[in-house]
Parts: structure tokens; sequence; C-alpha cells
């Protein structure tokens, strides 16, 4: 596995991972997933970066453009709707995503507020996609991907 972090820059060569989800007032799962995902051949981008200061506009216009291009440039994207924030941002970017044809795995915490709308929306658009309710059930569907 190879790691990439914002702000780090990924040039779109090779199966690719983008860990769509919260950061603002959650756990950090991303750190969990990537654990879980370490001897799999892929590159995982994870926008979580270290040091990150919420005042710095510039910074934040940085981020939001960084995450922008790497969902663009990833071969496939991951979401987690972690229980303990809604995530508007990640829904926004689930949308988006889901428009087009791009491999997606979405994984919803079972506490999660808006469950049932993800659960929705996603069978109405892509409902090819199994949503999984742990970050284990998760990271099994995307080592299944990583092996194909």
């Amino acid at each position: 596995m190879k790691y990439i972090e914002c702000p780090e820059e990924y040039e779109g060569n090779g199966k690719s991972l983008f860990l769509a989800g919260g950061i603002s007032n959650c756990s950090n799962w991303q750190s969990e997933l990537v654990k879980m995902l370490d001897k799999e051949d892929m590159i995982l981008i994870n926008p979580r970066r270290k040091n990150f200061s919420v005042g710095d506009r510039k910074m934040e216009m940085d981020q939001i453009k960084w995450e922008h291009d790497h969902l663009i440039k990833s071969s496939a994207i991951s979401f987690w709707f972690a229980q303990e924030t809604l995530c508007p941002i990640t829904l926004y970017e689930l949308g988006k995503a889901s428009s087009g044809r791009k491999k997606i795995f979405i994984g919803v915490h079972p506490e999660y507020a808006r469950k049932r709308d993800v659960e929705i929306q996603t069978g109405l658009i892509r409902p090819e996609i199994n949503v999984v309710y742990s970050l284990d059930d998760l990271a099994g569907q995307i080592k299944e991907w990583a092996r194909d």
C-alpha cells in the first residue's frame, strides 16, 4: 500500500482509493481503515491532514481544492458516515460521485442520523452499491476490489 495525505499530491497513476467522510468533530476513522487496508496493493488518498488551522482561509481553500482534485484523480471512492456528525460535505461529495460511474463504496455507522437518506438515495441512483454498516465490512468490500 502507498499512502498519500493532504497536502501531498497524487498524480493519478495506479489503483487508488479516496477516503471520503467526516473529519471535523468525529473520530479518526481514517487511521483505522488505513490499518485494515495496509496489506493491499493500492494507493490510499487521505484528506485528513495532521495539521489544519480552521481559521486559516487560504489553508481552507487549498484543502477544498485538494479534495476536489483528488476525488477526480482517484480510481474509486470510499465513503464513511460517522455517527458524530451529519457530514454535509460528504453527502455533497456522495451526490456528485453517485451521478458518475466511478467505483464507490459506502459505509454508514448504524447510528448515523441520515442513514435512511443514504440508503434510499443510493438505491435510487446506484442500486448496484451495497451499503454496509461497519468499517470492517467497508474494508472487506475494498479488499475484494483491490484484489481484482
